[in-house]
Order: structure tokens, then C-alpha cells, then sequence
């Protein structure tokens, strides 16, 4: 069926006279009428009669009518919002993170972005999940960016690096290695651990620490987020290897720098390669890794 030709119809229909309605759309009177007849004939049943020198509805035409109406509505609410969605300076951004970067490192770095007059009408879609989870939502388009773990076996992921993130032991007050003010994993072996369950982005590089001082940690549970993991470690659930978060500074536990094994941790920014990006989307894009370079976030 032809858009246009619905146009035409609802105009038509509202004028009741083609010289007016062809005016109106700025096309002839026979173009208009050569659209109506195809209508008529697509459709099999007669939209309007004559009524004099003017026209009117038929019934089916009214019943029709009501349908176009709702149809060039919801088509006219779509192209606006498409036009918000995708405007440099009014359009949406899908952002999905790691539980980690909640408290202090999305919100940091948000408030940055709005301090630009020029962003102020730019919108946000926050979600929070673990990396796998964000990461497939970045393939199911539900996030336009993630900041997130990177995680090995995904050729269509472009994952940039954005921070640099310490990973530490913490441990009770009053536990024993609390009397230490740095740590060598290996000296852990005796206690038991709370760990980040396998679903979480760290997980595979935290076990390649414990690999590599040859310890294998007693894990006595899993969990998923990272404020979990500090505070049952501050009630002496046990002891944990997390990153270095500004959250941390809330709870009663001791924080270690882990002196060996040495280790890298970066958090990254996350997209599909080859998928189109708005314009705001990419200019966030930008604002992060520019920002990251001189901004200290943990």
C-alpha cells in the first residue's frame, strides 16, 4: 500500500473537494484522483461519492479512515522520535556497566559530560550486569556501549581500552594478614575466599593469579557484585581479591596491594564493529577515552 497514497486520502477526506486537497498537496487534481482510484481499486470498494460539486466518505471510507488516521499518527510520533534518537544534540544513549563502575566511575564521569552546555539535552539508558551479560546485550542491540571486562572468543566486539584498575586483597580488621600493609597471593593459601562467581568479567584473571603462585583458593561462595563480596568479607565471611573501588572505603576491612603476582587490569569500552553509531553516541565515545586519559577514576 502507498504512503503517499494514504496521504492523500486523509487529506482528501478531511477537504471533501479534490481542487481544494489537490492544491493543499501541491500536486494536480487528476494526479490526486489517479492516486484515489488506485486506493479504491487495492482496497476493492469505493472510499468516497459524490455529494453535489463536493464528495464525501462512503461508510467504508469513514471506517478506513479512522485506521490511516492512527497509522500517518504513530508514523509521524516514530519519525520524531527517530530524529530525537539520532540528533547530535538531543538523542539517546543505550550505556550498560559493570557493577564496579556504579558507585563512583559512571556517575564521575556522566556528571563531566553535563557540564558541556552543549550536552545538556542528550539522554541516558543505564543497565548494570556482569560482562557476559553485557555483552550480550551489546549483540542483541539493547546497549549502544558497555564499559566492561574484556573476554576472549568475541571477533565481533571492539573493546578499547579505558582505565586502569588495581586489583587488591581485602581482608577483616581483625583477621591475621590484616597485620600486613602489602601482600604475595601466595601467603592466602590457608584461608578461605570469597570469590566472583564465573559469570563476572574478572573471574578469569583473578583464577590466573592464583595460578600463577601455584595456590588454589578455598572458595566457600560466589557472588556477583562487588559490594556483596566486601561486605561479606567485612562480617569474616572471608577474605577476597576485588578491584580497587571507591567503594571500598565504606566497609571495615583492611585493603592490601597485591605485591605479587604482578597484574594488569583495565576496564574497557565495548561496541559492535561495523554497526552504526548515532551521532551523540559517538561523541560520547569520544568524551570517554578523552576523558579517561587525565581523569584517575577508582
Amino acid at each position: 500500500m502507498n504512503l503517499k497514497h494514504l496521504e492523500y486520502f486523509r487529506v482528501l477526506a478531511k477537504m471533501e473537494h479534490y481542487t481544494q486537497a489537490a492544491e493543499y498537496l501541491s500536486i494536480t487534481q487528476p494526479s490526486l484522483t489517479y492516486a484515489i482510484s488506485e486506493l479504491e481499486k487495492e482496497l476493492e470498494t469505493y472510499l468516497f461519492e459524490k455529494q453535489g460539486r463536493n464528495i464525501r466518505l462512503t461508510k467504508y471510507g469513514q471506517f478506513f479512515l479512522s485506521y490511516v488516521d492512527n497509522a500517518l499518527n504513530e508514523l509521524q510520533k516514530g519519525e520524531k522520535k527517530l530524529r530525537e534518537l539520532v540528533s547530535p544534540s538531543h538523542g539517546k544513549i543505550d550505556l550498560a556497566f559493570i557493577y564496579t563502575l556504579g558507585p563512583h566511575f559512571v556517575p564521575t564521569m556522566i556528571q563531566s559530560f553535563f557540564s558541556n552546555e552543549a550536552n545538556k539535552n542528550i539522554s541516558f539508558s543505564f543497565s548494570q550486569g556482569n560482562t557476559k551479560n553485557i555483552v550480550q546485550g551489546l549483540k542483541e542491540e539493547k546497549y549502544d556501549l558497555a564499559f566492561c571486562s574484556w573476554t576472549e572468543d568475541e571477533p565481533d566486539i571492539d573493546f578499547v581500552p579505558l582505565a586502569k584498575q588495581e586489583l587488591v586483597l581485602i581482608v577483616p580488621l581483625n583477621h591475621p594478614l590484616a597485620k600486613y600493609d602489602k601482600i604475595d597471593l601466595k601467603d592466602t593459601a590457608p584461608y578461605p575466599f570469597v570469590f566472583f562467581n564465573k559469570k563476572s568479567g574478572i573471574r578469569p584473571l583473578i583464577d590466573s593469579l592464583f595460578t600463577k603462585v601455584g595456590v588454589t583458593p578455598k572458595i566457600i561462595c560466589e557472588v556477583e557484585e562487588d559490594s556483596a563480596v566486601a561486605g561479606l568479607v567485612s562480617v569474616n565471611y572471608g577474605i577476597a581479591v576485588v578491584p580497587r573501588i571507591w567503594i571500598l572505603q565504606h566497609f571495615d576491612i583492611k585493603i592490601l596491594p597485591i605485591e605479587r603476582p604482578a597484574h594488569e587490569r583495565f576496564i574497557y569500552l565495548a561496541s559492535i564493529k561495523n554497526r552504526y553509531l548515532s551521532p551523540v553516541v559517538h561523541l560520547f565515545r569520544d568524551f570517554a577515552l578523552d576523558y579517561s586519559k587525565t581523569h584517575y577514576f577508582f
